[in-house]
């Protein structure tokens, strides 16, 4: 008799680098057994918001958000975005420096995204204000006036310089420069209630579309291109680069050490809850 179809819905971001960690999948490239992916897109702090109400079996998310989501879901081991001394930048119409941003409105892309939390370690909490903004109008806000600074993420990081604007501070650069380790920006996570089986057999099926992509680079980065705003095929190829690369396939051990001393040090600064003890399936 044969084994029923299992769903799984992923979550993931319309971007080059989720479109190309996932194109495996989305195209039927390889073979998935029982389980029948299906994909639903959103921005990243909708899909954080969706993670804490348990909605979807895998999810991208902020590092940011894991403490908030543990009792629901654990990290897989692979699909992480690692900002290895680049990332998430403050960026302005004048060029100013990083003490200058105190006391600023500061144009977010969210209240979960790691982005943030690595801004409000940088800072200091309660530093600047905020408003949040959905990330692809960031760079325009600025431009336009309307905030006095934005926190990019995405492939803003790229082509802010079009608008004139000026980078104040890299997050995963300053983060870097105080404790030696990447900045974990963001992670997949599956839903605990799977149960264990189903938990590694579909941590194995999404290692192995993200090795596909990278085995198949030139397929997948045509299909990652049209979710890349304002992006050519080179553009796009090197965003890639960037978020899906050696840390995509699998944290390490350097990677795990980081994902720990950043919710260690948000935990200490008051600005998420314990995470507790951190798995990784895979």
């Amino acid at each position: 008799m044969p084994r029923r179809t299992i769903p799984i819905r992923v979550g993931h971001s319309p971007d080059p680098d989720d479109a190309f960690m996932f194109y495996a999948l989305a195209k039927g490239k390889i073979d998935t057994g029982p389980y029948k992916f299906s994909h639903e897109m959103a921005d990243i702090e909708t899909l954080n918001r969706r993670a804490e109400k348990g909605e979807l079996e895998v999810s991208a998310i902020s590092i940011h958000t894991y403490p908030y989501v543990r009792d629901k879901y654990a990290l897989l081991s692979c699909g992480c975005s690692m900002g290895d001394s680049y990332g998430p930048m403050v960026i302005a119409r004048d060029p100013m420096k990083l003490a200058d941003l105190k006391g600023k409105t500061i144009a977010i892309p969210g209240e979960r995204t790691t982005a943030f939390l690595a801004l409000n370690l940088c800072l200091g909490r309660n530093a600047f204000d905020h408003r949040v903004v959905m990330f692809d109008k960031i760079p325009d806000a600025v431009a336009n006036g309307d905030v006095e600074a934005g926190l990019i993420i995405h492939e803003a990081q790229l082509t802010y310089t079009r608008l004139g604007l000026h980078k104040v501070v890299d997050v995963a650069e300053w983060w870097g420069g105080e404790t030696g380790l990447p900045l974990p920006l963001g992670g997949n996570v599956i839903r605990r209630d799977l149960g264990p089986e189903r938990m590694r057999e579909a941590s194995v099926l999404l290692k192995a579309a993200i090795e596909y992509g990278l085995e198949h680079r030139e397929d997948a980065i045509a299909y990652a291109l049209q979710f890349g705003r304002g992006l050519d095929t080179d553009l796009t190829d090197r965003f890639v680069g960037m978020y899906v690369n050696k840390w995509t396939l699998d944290y390490g051990e350097r990677g795990r050490t980081a994902v720990r001393a950043l919710l260690s040090r948000a935990l200490a600064a008051g600005l998420v809850p314990d995470p507790g003890e951190i798995d990784f399936i895979g």
